[in-house]
């Protein structure tokens, strides 16, 4: 049996910590510890991780350093203290019950990945959600460098091995540092699909979230898009000619996000301005299709209740 290493990175999450660690508490897959990061939070998010009484739950305070700062703390202590595999759960998220078995097994099943990955569902305040697609599979690492392929850490399990290989979150970027990270992993072997029409992760939407504060932003998406693309690894993996397409492509994605979120926000008008420059960049059908749902702000476009 896999022993698992959960990295909570926490930072003013006391209203919904309670739910992650309890989700983690409850798994079908008992090998694990989990490791709360505090980073430097002013609300009660220490006090209820210290509340918790279970031996596998250990509690880091740190001073704000962001979440790579924080990830990089619980990754050092779950690379030194032996375990096979890590999953990074925001504390604001929540797993399914089977999650860690059904992510051991898919990772046990592919000896060769770096990583096993589940699908996820996103839940607003209403209590609508959205479940993603089908989890990718195989090399990623062209899609990734495109778009981020996963909402978050937490409906992946990454084998130790990759992880100290890939080395720590970059720690100067404060939005898209996940994104960065998963296209170095991709460098080094191949993510592995586990196969469940459910959810292995809910991740709640809500205001003050670093993603609903930063999605409408074309800039904040610039510094990681550059990390990426001017990583000398995936160029001399891939090739300059193949860089600079894959770079054009991405660009076009991220003007996508911005339109689909700025229209999720209640900004119609200038969401469709940046869906258009989307499709003249890369045209693509069936997202030509689905500009007539933006006008409902139905479907992807749906608005966010503004409920805690």
């Amino acid at each position: 049996m896999l022993r698992i290493g959960v990295i909570v990175p926490a930072f003013n999450v006391a209203a919904f910590l309670r739910r992650s660690l309890q989700s983690v508490i409850d798994q079908t897959h008992a090998d694990w510890s989990l490791i709360v990061v505090d980073d430097g939070s002013t609300d009660a998010t220490a006090a209820v991780a210290g509340e918790i009484r279970d031996p596998r739950i250990s509690l880091i305070r740190q001073d704000n350093a962001g979440v790579s700062s924080a990830r990089n703390r619980g990754i050092d202590q779950a690379l030194s203290a032996g375990h096979d595999a890590v999953l990074f759960l925001d504390g604001d998220d929540w797993l399914a019950l089977d999650a860690l078995s059904l992510l051991a097994a898919a990772l046990d099943a592919a000896p060769w990945a770096v990583a096993a990955c589940g699908r996820y569902a996103r839940v607003g305040a209403n209590r609508g959600g959205w479940l993603s697609p089908a989890a990718p599979d195989g090399c990623l690492l062209e899609r990734l460098m495109i778009r981020n392929l996963f909402a978050n850490g937490g409906h992946l399990l990454i084998r130790r091995e990759a992880i100290a290989d890939a080395g720590g979150f970059r720690t100067d970027l404060s939005y898209g540092e996940d994104w960065e990270y998963w296209t170095r992993l991709a460098l080094r072997g191949e993510f592995h699909a586990v196969q469940s029409d459910g959810p292995l992760l809910f991740v709640r939407e809500r205001p003050g979230s670093a993603y609903l504060s930063h999605a409408t932003d074309p800039a904040a998406y610039r510094p990681a898009m550059d990390a990426i693309h001017s990583n000398p690894a995936f160029a001399d993996r891939l090739g300059q000619a193949r860089m600079r397409y894959l770079k054009r492509r991405a660009e076009a994605e991220t003007a996508w996000a911005v339109g689909r979120e700025l229209i999720r926000h209640g900004r119609l008008r200038d969401g469709q301005r940046w869906l258009g420059r989307s499709l003249c960049d890369a045209p693509n059908l069936k997202r030509l299709a689905m500009i007539g749902l933006s006008w409902g702000r139905v479907g992807p476009f749906r608005p966010y209740h503004r409920v805690a």
